[in-house]
């Protein structure tokens, strides 16, 4: 029964769209294009400028990489909806852009933790960190960032796609991700939901330790530093990158350890956009906006 529930839904009419669809497509279009501008500039920076080629700039190239992969999931697909009378996706197309959003998700909370460490390393121990950051670990931790949010995507999407509908097949958000379908899923969802839980703690939890831990490392060495100048510098960035990065998992782990009651579409919306739509385009601003470098690479390229 359950099988042939699921087989008779060929898409999803998405519900948070009910109020605000020009309000959304313009102010959604101009985040994207933002993000598109802000993190292709990054990316071409990184790869074409000799100078910048320290664990820093790869790791950034990287994350903005997936902010652009983050984005593209999700975006386009909202602003095609906005337009239209009725808000759908196809079944499949749900669960693709459900495993793509996840293995983004997965991904940047590990690489998140990977670029603190890169400055914690940098900062505490720099006659060490040529050594400890070499270009061979540097590829492989960046590998096993991305392999690390497709094995937690690969897991949600399966058992997601062993759920059935029963009726009109209707999501609470603008777009598809795996806390909307277990709401509207009519068979047992309790292994998924323990999933989510589980996987929250490790790829979540886990990796925004990694990030406190070495930013307290990092607060004490700036404290020990004999001029207040460059003790404002570094306090100065690195809060910059703290803001972001505990935006980032704060709203991740809201929306994918919501109460049982559930959120309203709207609070479901302002939730998923900040993670996986506003932060994307923030990013390339923190990280690069007081980075000298950087924009000596743009002036040179320019």
């Amino acid at each position: 029964m359950a099988a042939t529930n699921q087989t008779q839904v060929t898409e999803f009419v998405l519900l948070g769209f009910s109020h605000g669809r020009p309000f959304l497509f313009a102010l959604f279009l101009a985040v994207y294009l933002a993000t598109l501008l802000g993190n292709s500039t990054i990316l071409s920076l990184v790869c074409l400028d000799p100078h910048l080629r320290s664990p820093m700039y790869f790791f950034l190239g990287h994350l903005s990489c997936l902010d652009l992969c983050y984005s593209s999931v999700t975006v386009p697909k909202v602003l095609a909806n906005a337009l239209r009378p009725q808000a759908t996706i196809s079944y499949g197309g749900c669960l693709a852009q459900a495993f793509a959003l996840m293995w983004c998700a997965g991904a940047e909370c590990a690489l998140l933790a990977l670029m603190a460490y890169d400055r914690c390393a940098a900062v505490c121990r720099p006659l060490h960190y040529a050594q400890a950051l070499s270009p061979a670990t540097c590829a492989a931790a960046a590998a096993g960032c991305w392999l690390w949010g497709l094995l937690d995507s690969a897991l949600h999407t399966l058992l997601a796609a062993r759920l059935s509908f029963c009726g009109a097949a209707r999501l609470r958000h603008i777009f598809c991700d795996v806390p909307p379908l277990l709401a509207a899923a009519c068979s047992n969802t309790r292994l998924s939901q323990l999933a989510l839980h589980v996987s929250s703690v490790f790829v979540g939890l886990g990796p925004f330790l990694l990030v406190v831990i070495s930013y307290l490392c990092i607060l004490a060495t700036i404290l020990r530093m004999p001029l207040a100048t460059s003790r404002r510098k570094a306090f100065s960035t690195c809060s910059a990158h703290l803001l972001v990065v505990t935006l980032y998992f704060v709203a991740a782990n809201l929306n994918y350890n919501r109460p049982s009651s559930g959120y309203s579409a709207a609070a479901d919306t302002l939730v998923s956009a900040l993670y996986c739509i506003v932060t994307p385009m923030l990013n390339p601003l923190i990280y690069s906006l007081r980075n000298r470098e950087v924009w000596g690479a743009l002036r040179r390229a320019l």
